[in-house]
């Protein structure tokens, strides 16, 4: 992180800002993923936490981080088996059989198969499909689950990361600038919520449920069951449901399934849970998701969810309204409103951005060409870091971009846009907009009218105090390029520099070496001073990314 801050600052705490090399964030971005595989379970959290924070990191960390996976291995048995009898009693009377090898491992806790005894509660019955609830038939025989067990003794660990990650930050701070200071201190608050809110399996469990409520009686999506009678804070039992993972695409196509239409039903899956339902699955990634042989998408591990409250839900409506009819100063105003965007921020340059990532959204080629010319500008004109995510949005940001990747991944060619603007269509979200729209013209027209009836006599006696001589003007000079600031510094250190080579020849001239010798030094900072207030400020490298096209570039690669 040190290496990172000494990218913006040379020497630390002060220096000019450097132009860093994509190579060199990439090697960096290596090593601190050694790191924090090496720290262990929460910084792991971190990383991926990290990898989807643009507004924190440059591309190359989040390319890299992006590949950070639970890659933890296992806890011991005997110890996961003290957590499980701990909430549940003896493993052996609560479960049928019980695999005590895991079949997948987490930072924070590890999956094993098991089966319940033919008369063993299970659950509540209320489900997505017909499948999900347990018939008088399925009373008859033992029914598979997924048991998930919280590591032992992790939540010392997780305490104790916090407490260094707390201490750390303002550290961290000192070396960042505003826009990214803002991020860092919202990616710490929602760190440590998160964590903490993954590690309780029994909010878990309610998430799970709330989800699964909302999507009754849709066959295209399953959620499994949670099985009450086994589940506690710290073990989550839950019915077992196979799948293939959804990025196997070769299994998917062997299959006879439609990866355009899971790509599709995804998208509005996720589409529902944040604009209409509010409660949302925010760990979509290929392994959380999985497809069943009859085409229905299946979703697994609820301890990342989250929430958005009505006016961030009415915020991302109008984003998608305004990509849809791809107006750009409505995605620009969105943006601003939602608190994302910088008001400050180069808006011809930001709408160039826009229109590029929508093409790219939609699944047409980027011209390179057009890519470098908006590289020039940012670089040209954009001196502040004018994106910032705050943290009611950070889960909302990982969602779309891990669900974007999943669908290109099943279609490369998928329009993402288009499935969009058909889900705000068929919700009449469009509708509502163009019929606000219209009650808003009608209102600007009235007060345009109101307007035009007072300009006349206004007009009039403006002319009137013209003809009079009476008529004064106040002009004033706005200077946020501190022009002004500028030349005073420059005149006050011409006539310093003056000075001092003054002095120095007279007091030469006098015989006092020690004395000129001093005026000299000072003739040489005010030199340096001098030369600095000349020199143009110089702005952050970045490299836009998009995702089609480094997905083909890594396949070519």
């Amino acid at each position: 992180m040190l290496a990172y801050a000494r990218d913006r600052r040379r020497f630390l705490l002060f220096g000019r800002r450097r132009q860093v090399d994509s190579e060199t964030h990439r090697h960096r971005a290596e090593v601190l993923l050694e790191s924090l595989l090496t720290l262990g379970p929460t910084f792991i959290k971190l990383g991926q936490l990290l990898s989807t924070r643009p507004d924190v990191l440059p591309p190359a960390y989040i390319d890299v981080l992006a590949s950070l996976q639970d890659d933890v291995p296992p806890a011991p048995w005997p110890g996961a088996k003290r957590v499980l009898e701990a909430e549940l009693g003896p493993v052996d009377e609560r479960f049928a059989e019980f695999d005590t090898e895991p079949i997948s491992g987490a930072s924070l806790g590890q999956v094993y198969r098991a089966r319940l005894e033919p008369d063993a509660e299970t659950g509540d019955g209320d489900g997505v499909d017909g499948d999900a609830a347990a018939t008088p038939a399925d009373g008859e025989r033992s029914r598979d689950v997924a048991v998930k067990v919280r590591r032992p003794d992790i939540e010392a660990l997780v305490r104790a990361d916090l407490r260094v990650i707390k201490w750390s930050l303002p550290i961290l701070l000192y070396f960042v600038d505003d826009a990214r200071s803002f991020s860092l201190e919202n990616l710490a608050e929602e760190f440590s919520k998160t964590i903490r809110e993954e590690m309780d399996y029994e909010r878990e469990a309610e998430m799970l449920a709330e989800i699964r409520g909302n999507f009754a009686g849709d066959d295209r999506f399953m959620i499994p069951d949670v099985i009450e009678s086994h589940s506690g804070p710290r073990v989550l039992t839950m019915e077992y449901v196979e799948g293939t993972k959804i990025n196997d695409v070769e299994e998917l196509e062997r299959k006879g399934i439609d990866r355009t239409t899971i790509a599709e039903n995804l998208e509005r899956s996720y589409l529902q849970m944040i604009m209409d339902d509010g409660v949302f699955h925010a760990d979509p990634h290929p392994g959380n998701l999985a497809v069943t042989d009859d085409g229905r998408i299946v979703f697994y591990d609820f301890g990342m969810s989250g929430r958005v409250d009505p006016f961030v839900q009415e915020k991302i409506v109008d984003f998608y309204i305004a990509v849809a009819n791809q107006d750009i100063d409505g995605i620009l105003d969105a943006l601003v409103e939602i608190g994302t965007l910088s008001p400050d921020a180069d808006r011809g340059v930001m709408a160039e951005v826009m229109e590029i990532a929508i093409q790219d959204a939609r699944g047409e080629d980027v011209e390179q060409y057009r890519v470098n010319q908006i590289v020039g500008q940012i670089e040209d004109s954009i001196y502040e870091f004018p994106l910032r995510l705050p943290k009611n949005l950070a889960l909302v940001l990982r969602v779309a971009t891990v669900v974007e990747g999943v669908c290109v991944t099943l279609d490369e060619d998928f329009d993402f846009i288009s499935v969009a603007t058909d889900y705000l269509t068929e919700q009449g979200y469009r509708e509502e907009s163009i019929r606000q729209y219209i009650d808003e013209t009608g209102r600007q027209l009235r007060r345009t009218g109101e307007s035009l009836t007072r300009l006349a006599p206004k007009a009039e006696r403006a002319l009137d105090r013209l003809d009079r001589d009476d008529l004064h003007v106040r002009i004033g000079v706005e200077d946020s390029a501190d022009v002004f600031e500028d030349l005073a510094k420059r005149l006050v250190y011409g006539m310093l520099l003056t000075m001092s080579l003054f002095s120095m020849g007279v007091l030469y001239a006098l015989e006092a070496p020690r004395a000129s010798v001093v005026a000299a030094v000072f003739a040489v900072f005010v030199t340096i001073q001098l030369y600095r207030s000349f020199r143009s400020p110089t702005s952050i490298g970045t490299r836009p990314q998009f995702t089609r096209q480094n997905l083909r570039q890594r396949r070519d690669e």
